[in-house]
């Protein structure tokens, strides 16, 4: 600072001129430092946005490599082990996980009202000014060191830390259920990919199948015509046969294809990665349901994440309620201030003086509100409102489960009669093919018959596979909706 010896006239002519370096500088870092420019808005309605920033960050997109990890291209996987691999690389359990860790963290931060702060400070200071004594101005300098320990601590509220722990403690468990949700979710997903790939194996194994009666048809029609037993109609139509059987064979390759890449990029894996999986005639097909239809609601209702995170916002409305109350009553505050300090003082060409010693100062202090204009009234309303809101929002939770366990219940049963529908079904069909060819072979059937026999054959395996599998989607559909996916205990006595 510059000395007061000057009179007042002087000291601010030096004021001024010191002014202006320190405007030119900052006039220059708000000029050419780019991070203090604003980025602008599109320039018009018409026309897509597209500048510098986006260019960055496209740029910094494009550095940015998708995490991945290596599957063992020769093991045969179950489901149970894709279902861990999952769950061990899929981003989407990481960051859950991540906002568990934050909302537990936010429960430190609530409980840490209870406790004081102490904050250590340190203050030093070189002054020098002019002290008007009698009819003459005197140069005063002093320097001050004052390092201090300041004490702030919360004593009594009604209620509103406790509020602020019960929120943050109904935050913690709602991101852990959703962190179970996401895991109930992927596991759906995976074994979701999982029977949709094995019904399309199966499909496919069962066009190859197909493919090769038809070619075999074909073939007998073929020698029966050279050796003039058969018209050259009876040969088209199993040429026929064959075509459709090959058409239908190269869908089903294109749908395995499909299902393969829908599996590998559920598990965080890129959509060409090969692996291999069970084939869905090694995998034990359920005969029967294993509880009641009321019994699998009371599950649902016991262990749905969504269910349970919604009980828990009520509690954390709960808590909102009682913090907004708490704002009706007085709150006692302590604060207190120890420390030392070292001056040292000197006036005008005097000799100067060290000092030194001991400095505190405490205090309490009660704060009350008495008025602010309604706001503590339209805060409890709001948290009263939000706290109904979180009951309606649990009820209709509640009554939308229902519904979902109901229909996958419903599901699950009707599979149970198609798939073993469809098992008769292929068995009646296998046996009419044999029969069809035998009799055919003895000059007792048409070759008409023949094929009818072995397109109704084909129908009968792809309906058999869809059935098994369609079963197998059914029962994780029933332990998806009622939350027995991420019960340990549940999937291993649930099929």
């Amino acid at each position: 600072m510059p000395l007061r010896i000057e009179g007042r006239i002087g000291h601010r002519q030096t004021n001024m001129h010191s002014r202006w370096p320190i405007c030119l500088l900052l006039t220059a870092g708000v000029l050419f430092v780019p991070e203090l420019r604003a980025q602008k808005t599109p320039p018009t309605a018409n026309l897509p946005w597209h500048s510098k920033e986006e260019r960055e960050v496209a740029k910094q997109l494009a550095a940015d490599h998708q995490p991945s990890w290596i599957i063992d291209p020769e093991k045969i996987y179950t489901l149970p082990e894709l279902i861990d691999l999952a769950e061990l690389h899929n981003p989407e359990t990481q960051a859950a996980w991540q906002r568990a860790r934050v909302r537990a963290n936010e429960l430190g931060i609530a409980r840490s009202a209870y406790y004081p702060t102490i904050e250590a400070s340190v203050f030093a200071a070189s002054i020098r000014q002019a002290a008007l004594i009698g009819e003459f101005f005197h140069r005063q300098t002093f320097g001050l060191v004052s390092p201090t320990l300041h004490v702030e601590y919360l004593l009594f509220d009604v209620g509103g830390r406790s509020g602020g722990v019960d929120v943050a403690k109904a935050n913690l468990l709602i991101q852990n259920l959703e962190f179970n949700d996401t895991h109930r979710r992927l596991i759906y997903q995976i074994a979701s990919a999982y029977f949709q790939l094995l019904n399309a194996r199966g499909q496919r194994e069962a066009a190859e199948i197909s493919l090769k009666n038809a070619e075999t048809v074909e073939s007998d029609a073929e020698n029966r015509l050279k050796n003039g037993l058969a018209t050259r109609t009876d040969f088209l139509e199993a040429s026929a046969a064959k075509a459709q059987a090959d058409y239908d064979l190269q869908a089903t390759l294109g749908a395995e294809q499909i299902a393969q890449g829908q599996l590998a990029t559920s598990m965080g894996l890129p959509a060409d990665t090969q692996f291999n999986v069970q084939s869905i005639s090694d995998i034990a097909i359920p005969t029967s349901l294993a509880d009641s239809l009321s019994e699998e609601l009371e599950r649902a209702f016991c262990q749905r994440p969504e269910l349970l995170a919604d009980m828990a916002r009520i509690r954390g409305a709960q808590g909102e309620l009682k913090q907004a109350r708490s704002s009706y009553f007085p709150t006692i505050h302590f604060a207190g201030d120890g420390g030392l300090i070292r001056g040292y003082g000197q006036q005008d060409l005097l000799p100067g003086h060290y000092a030194e010693g001991e400095t505190w100062s405490a205090g309490m202090e009660l704060r009350w509100t008495i008025f602010d204009g309604a706001r503590r009234e339209k805060q409890v309303a709001a948290a009263q409102a939000k706290r109904s809101a979180a009951d309606a929002d649990l009820h209709a939770l509640r009554d939308q489960i229902e519904q979902e366990v109901f229909v996958s219940y419903t599901n699950m049963r009707t599979g149970l009669r198609q798939q073993q529908a469809a098992t008769a079904l292929l068995a009646a069909s296998t046996q009419s093919y044999e029969a069809a060819l035998q009799s055919y072979d003895l000059g007792l059937r048409s070759q008409l018959d023949v094929i009818s026999a072995q397109k109704n054959l084909a129908q009968a395996r792809s309906e058999d596979v869809a059935a098994r599998s369609g079963l197998l989607l059914d029962v994780a559909n029933l332990a998806f909706r009622t939350g027995d996916m991420i019960q340990i205990q549940a999937q291993a006595t649930k099929p």
